[in-house]
């Protein structure tokens, strides 16, 4: 097994060494690439690097042009560069997938990591999860508020919503910003019942294997409807 990085516009990249994570890319098949800083997506006239002046580790939205006919194609998939001879990415997210309450910007590779790392420190099993954030200005509240899926419990579920905590501050610097100056509280963590993502994702009409559940989104849609959802640990 080997992993594959494809899609219906192009075929990107593929994992030619199985011990190795990175995905190499294809520079050969009639596509050309290019690639926007992820703090610059958006903006009326963002960078737009090519393979020549990309850097390690840096979050870039992918755009495509092919002899298919494409051009400056968004693809929505946010990449980074694990090594650059031979070019090699891991996809990291989607640009629509985020989670910015006052411009933290955390993206789907460092929640997925957050909650890995959570699980492994609490012997804690995941069915599925998301994230979306919490503003109460009248109660001067704003966090992150998590459903998750358990199918094994955490074994305290403090331990684990500290986790989660400690791994985003060491992975997204304007997170840490905001909790060590109080503009963010801790993350809260909500137990929910099993198959309520299935159950969110049938509601809208897009339940199937080619169709991801959400990990992050910046607005209170999902989080709204898995309120209905909320168990006790």
């Amino acid at each position: 097994m080997i992993e594959l990085y494809t899609a219906s516009e192009c075929f990107f990249s593929f994992q030619d060494d199985w011990k190795d994570e990175g995905l190499l890319l294809v520079l050969d098949g009639g596509i050309f690439y290019e690639f926007i800083p992820l703090e610059e997506y958006g903006k009326p006239n963002p960078s737009r690097l090519t393979i020549k002046d990309v850097q390690l580790h840096q979050q870039y939205a992918l755009v495509v042009s092919t002899n298919a006919g494409l051009w400056a194609y968004d693809v929505g998939d946010t990449i980074k560069f694990v090594s650059l001879t031979p070019p090699k990415i891991r996809v990291t997210g989607r640009v629509k997938h985020f989670l910015s309450l006052f411009g933290e910007h955390i993206i789907t590779e460092e929640v997925v990591a957050a909650i890995q790392e959570a699980a492994k420190a609490t012997n804690a099993v995941i069915q599925e999860f998301t994230a979306a954030p919490f503003l109460s200005p009248e109660k001067g509240e704003s966090f992150h508020e998590w459903f998750v899926e358990f199918k094994t419990p955490p074994a305290e579920i403090n331990r684990f919503q500290a986790v989660i905590d400690a791994s985003l501050q060491q992975k997204n610097p304007y997170y840490r910003d905001l909790r060590e100056g109080k503009l963010l509280k801790l993350p809260k963590i909500n137990s929910i019942s099993p198959n309520a993502c299935r159950e969110y994702m049938k509601a809208q009409g897009k339940l199937g294997g080619q169709n991801k559940f959400p990990n992050l989104s910046n607005d209170r849609k999902i989080a709204d409807f898995l309120t209905n959802y909320i168990t006790e640990l």
